[in-house]
């Protein structure tokens, strides 16, 4: 007797197919689902294996569902996520701030848009390849952290909500990426098993931005001119290329000299400076942050002690966080760097996802 049936997220690799397989093992009836956010011809990304959204990756796909015996549909995302995700993409690093899309696609793509596909097709529940897991708290079901602490996807999931995770299945979330590996090979799929992952941004193939936005945004040679390196007092030091050529952080590629390493440490687009500080100026013992969502804030106001995330690859760190509606102050108990605008916080206890915000300047 199946366990229900579950509309699969596939994008042709190692991940999602082995959690097909893994679902249909343990009693699931599947539907197949791939979709198309980016037209990746018009972006010259055709080559295998370099992201979700090439023609390749999409048969791999197909091709695997029905070498697995189910239904497998493509779905046209391309102008909802030019709408929703691309879109602010560009806005925001016009406006001086650096974006997370995956964060927003997850949210209003893949737990959005796929929802309404996953209803149509009269699915249960939804299903991807991400390491994560859901675990369950008191009345209130929360993501929790992947069994793989390097592969971990949480960080990237924190706008999801908690209705959805009641309708959602992370098949690989208490498994590392090694054992899913073994897993792919012993049931025969050798070629599968070694297929290797991109880490870029799926509509920004070559991890190029800036050429992105180039290519991507109206007059762009008018927008982004030449204006002022400042210094932390706001002296001037020298000519910048553009603000959106910057990142919080950044120390290469800043095309000026200086006796010792600087850092970007502010973007004032309205004014067009960049402001540049040596590594210590980077610290930052408080942050806040905006649209704010929480799973139980309740949880929060009573013990406002948290380890907070500022970017996928660092840490968590214990800081206390002030809560107001979808506005946020956390307080660290030790300084953290680099904290960027228009960055994600997540904040967790005991590895589960308990809120999120988007860092403001």
């Amino acid at each position: 007797m199946s366990k229900g049936k579950v509309l699969m997220a596939m994008s042709g690799g190692i991940d999602s197919t082995m959690s097909a397989i893994l679902l249909q093992e343990q009693g699931y009836e599947l539907v197949g689902a791939t979709y198309r956010t980016w037209d990746s011809m018009k972006e010259s990304c055709l080559a295998k294996e370099k992201g979700c959204c090439t023609i390749d990756a999409i048969m791999e796909a197909k091709h695997m569902a029905e070498k697995l015996g189910f239904e497998h549909h493509i779905i046209d995302f391309r102008e909802n996520f030019r709408e929703l995700v691309i879109q602010n993409f560009i806005d925001e690093y016009m406006n001086g701030r650096t974006p997370n899309p995956c964060v927003l696609c997850n949210a209003t793509i893949k737990w959005g848009k796929l929802i309404e596909v996953a209803d149509q097709f009269g699915c249960d529940f939804i299903a991807t390849g991400h390491y994560a897991q859901i675990k369950e708290n008191k009345g209130h079901l929360y993501l929790s952290e992947a069994a793989d602490t390097l592969k971990d996807q949480t960080y990237f999931l924190w706008r999801i909500k908690e209705e959805h995770l009641a309708r959602t299945l992370f098949p690989l979330g208490q498994y590392t990426k090694k054992e899913v590996r073994k897993m792919a090979k012993d049931r025969g799929y050798e070629k599968l098993s070694t297929k290797t992952e991109s880490q870029e941004i799926c509509f920004i193939p070559n991890d190029d931005y800036r050429d992105f936005l180039r290519k991507n945004v109206e007059d762009f040679d008018q927008k982004c001119v030449p204006g002022h390196f400042v210094d932390m007092q706001g002296r001037k030091i020298g000519i910048h290329q553009g603000f959106q050529n910057y990142t919080i952080g950044q120390r290469k590629g800043l095309r000026i000299a200086f006796g010792e390493p600087r850092y970007v440490a502010g973007i004032n687009a309205k004014k067009n400076t960049v402001k540049l500080g040596e590594r210590d100026d980077l610290l930052a013992s408080t942050l806040h942050a905006v649209n704010c969502q929480f799973t139980h804030v309740e949880e929060i106001l009573e013990d406002p002690k948290v380890e907070a995330r500022i970017r996928y690859n660092s840490p968590a760190m214990s800081a206390k966080a002030e809560i107001e509606g979808e506005k946020m102050k956390l307080i660290f108990d030790e300084p953290v760097w680099g904290v960027a605008p228009g960055q994600s916080v997540v904040l967790y206890k005991d590895g589960r996802v308990i809120g999120g915000g988007v860092v403001k300047k």
